[in-house]
């Protein structure tokens, strides 16, 4: 997507570590007009793969999750990060690495809300090492029901994890795929 590209270019910042922050239009301050246009984008990508259900992970998958899920008129289930007093203990759990905060949680998602009758979509707002992703597929593995792919809005393509679910036969859809990133420039893969 074009127009993601561009706007990475002109809003984003790139932090030591190989962090691209964005936060100022995807995931702290939302741009919402522009996040529905990505939205429309995915629901155009996966408009003949017959998904009745949106799988995304708390907090920053949530809104992108939304846009497509108006244009697909599909709900949304998000795995929370840690069991709440809220959730049955009649759930689907997968161990998650964070890239960006480095640390270890469960990813949960109670049983009512997703099952072999189901056909999802992940969706994420970036894809670095893959990690979140693993543990979606876990949990849509688990319930039975049935993948149809994977869609990201930036994938950093230079830490392999969009190529690994890719070689797994997995498909993966990124709005925009960094190749490179260093303090002054990025590379969008064409």
């Amino acid at each position: 997507m074009i127009a993601l590209e561009e706007k990475i270019l002109k809003e984003g910042v790139v932090l030591p570590g190989d962090i691209l922050k964005v936060d100022c239009f995807l995931n702290h301050s939302i741009d919402v007009p522009f996040l529905i246009e990505m939205g429309k984008e995915i629901a155009t990508l996966f408009e003949n793969e017959s998904v009745n259900k949106i799988l995304t992970i708390e907090t920053s998958g949530i809104p992108i999750a939304f846009a497509a899920a108006m244009f697909m008129h599909v709900p949304v289930v998000f795995a929370k990060k840690n069991k709440s007093g809220n959730i049955s203990d009649n759930l689907y759990s997968a161990r998650v690495e964070s890239f960006t905060r480095k640390t270890v949680y469960d990813a949960v998602v109670s049983k009512e809300y997703l099952g072999k009758s189901d056909t999802v979509l992940l969706i994420d707002d970036f894809l670095a090492k893959g990690h979140a992703l693993n543990g979606l597929i876990d949990i849509v593995d688990q319930a039975g029901a049935r993948l149809v792919g994977c869609a990201i809005a930036i994938e950093k393509g230079f830490q392999g994890g969009g190529d690994k679910l890719r070689e797994k036969g997995i498909r993966v859809e990124s709005l925009a795929i960094i190749d490179s990133m260093t303090d002054d420039s990025l590379t969008f893969r064409k």
